[in-house]
């Protein structure tokens, strides 16, 4: 085991320098009190045993929020070449495509205020959440595969939306590649009943409120106003997912040996791209990406009606569009400028969200003047960041930007740390209504869990990779 080694480049930039077998250096986006953090657990040496893994390009990156994570660190970006390089499952992550949506309305918090209450709850009534929470969206084995193929616009199709939600969904909302036979039976069967479902641990609907716009042009580009009510939904694949991955990462280790590849932790086991078990995995992660955004389409569609119906208002009264919906766990091929030339590679994104600049081809219509929105959500009690995708950050870290906080601590620690508290009382107390499905997912997850989300937005501002646009407080939120 090599030693680990951190530089600072600048204000905003850590250097791992290239050692032992490490095939490029490691960066880490982080100011001064997010650098004191990477002495307090792994991730540092996460960056840094990627780095090592074969046909990587450039560097091993980590954003803001990095903390450890299985194999590869959470908010880890790594780039690899699609002849030489690898795919991991462990570069992904569990929940393949846990992504954000979010959703603005044309309605104040005066509109809603006295109605809070009632929204708040209909919301926790009307969307299940938790683990193992099941809705009302039953799948035949048919229609679980046109899932798996079509992504969000299956749940258009069916009643879950407009075709003009698809336009600002990362993608169109559907990854080309997908094969549903490369999907286990236990996947398939995890699946069959959780579309339309939150989850569990740090997923959550919220109710948030445009406070501050810091680029009005990009805000109202994006349709967000000062004063305005906002949506963010933050959900993934579930249990298909979860499945996919724990497949892949199990038949990958058991075949580590055959690879000839020299992993500095197991935990890194992958396949080369171009081998059948890495294409296998990718056909079934692209699977599982379908699924996701189809969920978080049904959610959506879900949330709106709610509103509707609370509120007691028409659809054109309520006028809820979708601003955008990133994926941050994802593994890609795109296209960047490598050496003066345009290649196209395979980005791992591990809780890290695309930041595409203005005028880049995969932009929506009515964004291509300022750039893709870039949805970083914070703790319960803060709400989130919109940011805007700039061009440095096709030059410097893949086209890639912080998906959130970030954890300073575990469950375990946050548990420990919230003993006789009522969480749901102090966050009442700073004027944001929590409802959950059990007090333990609020232990779990309280607010000093999380690195300040204001320290870790900035980092991407100063360093140029994406810009702020607007900051959202959360006034209600609900957890699985």
């Amino acid at each position: 085991m090599f030693e680990i080694k951190m530089e600072r480049i600048d204000a905003n930039r850590v250097l791992i320098p290239q050692t032992g077998k490490m095939r490029v250096p490691g960066i880490v986006y982080a100011n001064d009190k997010i650098f004191r953090l990477l002495t307090t657990d792994e991730s540092a040496r996460q960056v840094a045993n990627v780095a090592c893994l074969p046909g990587i390009m450039k560097y091993s990156l980590a954003m803001p929020d990095v903390h450890w994570g299985y194999g590869f660190p959470i908010g880890g970006v790594a780039a690899f070449d699609l002849d030489k390089g690898i795919i991991s499952p462990g570069g992904v992550g569990y929940d393949i495509n846990c992504g954000c949506r979010l959703l603005a309305a044309n309605l104040t918090l005066d509109d809603i205020k006295d109605k809070l209450d009632a929204l708040t709850t209909a919301l926790y009534q009307g969307i299940p959440s938790g683990v193992g929470s099941t809705g009302e969206v039953k799948l035949s084995g048919k229609d679980q595969k046109k899932v798996f193929q079509e992504g969000s616009a299956w749940a258009v199709k069916n009643g879950f939306g407009l075709s003009e939600d698809l336009e600002t969904t990362e993608d169109n909302g559907v990854m080309p590649g997908a094969d549903p036979e490369q999907v286990s039976a236990r996947a398939l069967e995890r699946g069959k009943e959780q579309l339309g479902t939150l989850g569990s641990g740090n997923h959550f609907l919220e109710i948030e409120v445009v406070q501050e716009i810091f680029d009005k042009q990009a805000a109202e580009a994006f349709g967000l106003y000062k004063g305005r009510i906002a949506v963010m939904i933050h959900s993934g694949s579930r249990g298909l997912g979860y499945q996919v991955c724990d497949d892949y990462l199990a038949l990958m280790v058991k075949h580590a040996a055959e690879t000839g590849i020299d992993l500095p932790d197991r935990q890194l086991a992958c396949a080369y791209i171009q081998s059948e078990r890495g294409r296998r995995y990718l056909a079934a992660m692209a699977c599982a990406a379908n699924y996701a955004w189809a969920n978080r389409q049904i959610l959506m569609h879900l949330t709106r009606e709610i509103f509707e119906k609370t509120l007691q208002i028409s659809p054109r009264d309520l006028a809820m569009r979708l601003v955008y919906d990133v994926c941050h766990n994802i593994a890609k091929m795109e296209s960047f400028d490598i050496d003066g030339k345009t290649k196209k590679i395979c980005v791992h994104r591990k809780g890290a969200t695309r930041s595409y600049p203005a005028g880049h081809d995969a932009l929506p219509a009515r964004y291509k003047s300022v750039g893709q929105p870039v949805l970083i959500p914070g703790d319960m009690g803060t709400g989130s960041f919109v940011l805007v995708g700039q061009q440095k950050a096709m030059e410097e870290t893949f086209g890639s930007a912080c998906h959130g906080a970030g954890r300073v601590m575990s469950r375990k620690q946050a548990t420990k740390a919230s003993q006789g508290r009522s969480i749901a009382k102090e966050l009442a107390d700073k004027g944001v209504l929590v409802m959950a499905s059990s007090k333990g997912t609020l232990k779990e997850e309280i607010p000093e869990a999380y690195k300040n989300l204001q320290d870790v937005v900035q980092v991407m501002h100063d360093a140029g990779i994406a810009k702020k646009v607007a900051r959202l407080k959360s006034v209600a939120c609900i957890k699985g």
